[in-house]
């Protein structure tokens, strides 16, 4: 068997590490404080908030288990106090109950695809390397993005790169996957680079990268990550005490619009209208801490370019509704 040798605290910088222990500090503080990262990567914010709060137990999730080993190597100095689960974030719920806790004090998602799965080539994550087109977060289960671009029907292809990436020439794109895969199963990173930069106009060539909108949707579409999103941020919110609080980061819009959505539903009053007292059942459940979405500063992203694209919000729990 071979031993993964590599140390996880070089191979990843935490995004936003500093404001996240800021704005998770008042409930991971507490006493007997139980915390969930819902992303746990190699587990760099993990890492954190476990060294600073001596108090605290911490609950990992990650689909990815290469990733959950990893981050295995770099928390084991805290022993019991750091829980790893082979899960989706989405399954949050029943992560914290096998944990043997029914109510938790903070949530950390790092959205997105991770430092692993860009830097390791055979993943299929990037567009500039060739690979093999497998794009799962969990390898252990579901279609690679390879077997959704041979068997999807051009309609479908379509729709995937009109949604997830948001791509104004997704239908061209798609009769050019349609057309090249009649000829050879498209099965690497760069055959797929090689279609899309054949379907596309000169002038549209020399603005934007033609592959980046329609791996990011491929990636998303292999890995069901917006509908596990609109499960998971509810899920997760719902199972914070009074007073905790949620750290949410995206790094593209899709997933910023249904995190703002779900946090600005919360935090608003249920009072109907020209009802002239506030009753206590109406008042918002959470409290926004921050104003809109916050962004890296400039040290920040020179430092490290993955920050450049994050979208933080928080939010805390103000009215307990059980």
């Amino acid at each position: 068997m071979t031993i993964d040798t590599r140390d996880p605290s070089e191979l990843h910088v935490p995004v936003l590490l500093d404001r996240c222990l800021e704005l998770l500090a008042p409930a991971a503080s507490r006493e007997g404080a139980v915390l969930v990262d819902a992303t746990l990567g190699m587990g760099g914010h993990s890492e954190a908030l476990l060294s600073a709060h001596p108090g605290l137990t911490l609950i990992g999730l990650d689909r990815d288990t290469e990733a959950l080993a990893l981050a295995g190597k770099r928390l084991e100095r805290f022993g019991d106090r750091a829980i790893r689960v082979h899960a989706v974030y989405d399954e949050i719920a029943e992560a914290v109950r096998g944990a043997g806790f029914e109510r938790i004090d903070g949530v950390l998602f790092d959205l997105g695809v991770s430092s692993l799965q860009l830097d390791e080539a055979d993943r299929g994550f990037a567009y500039a390397q060739d690979a093999p087109l497998d794009m799962r977060m969990d390898q252990s289960r579901g279609e690679t993005a390879a077997e959704v671009l041979q068997t999807a029907p051009e309609g479908r292809l379509r729709a995937i790169f009109e949604r997830y990436g948001e791509e104004p020439l997704a239908g061209r794109y798609a009769r050019a996957i349609v057309a090249a895969r009649a000829e050879a199963p498209i099965e690497r990173s760069g055959q797929l680079v090689d279609v899309l930069q054949q379907a596309t106009p000169a002038a549209v060539r020399d603005q934007r990268h033609p592959a980046k909108r329609v791996f990011q949707a491929l990636r998303i579409e292999v890995n069901g990550e917006l509908s596990v999103l609109e499960r998971a941020i509810p899920a997760a919110l719902d199972l914070l005490n009074l007073g905790g609080r949620a750290v949410i980061m995206s790094y593209q819009s899709l997933e910023d619009r249904l995190v703002k959505r779900e946090l600005t539903k919360r935090s608003r009053s249920t009072a109907p209208a020209g009802l002239p007292v506030e009753l206590p059942e109406h008042r918002p459940e959470f409290r926004l801490l921050t104003r809109g979405a916050e962004l890296a500063d400039d040290a920040e992203r020179a430092r490290n370019p993955r920050a450049i694209p994050v979208r933080l919000r928080a939010a805390e729990r103000a009215r307990d509704v059980r």
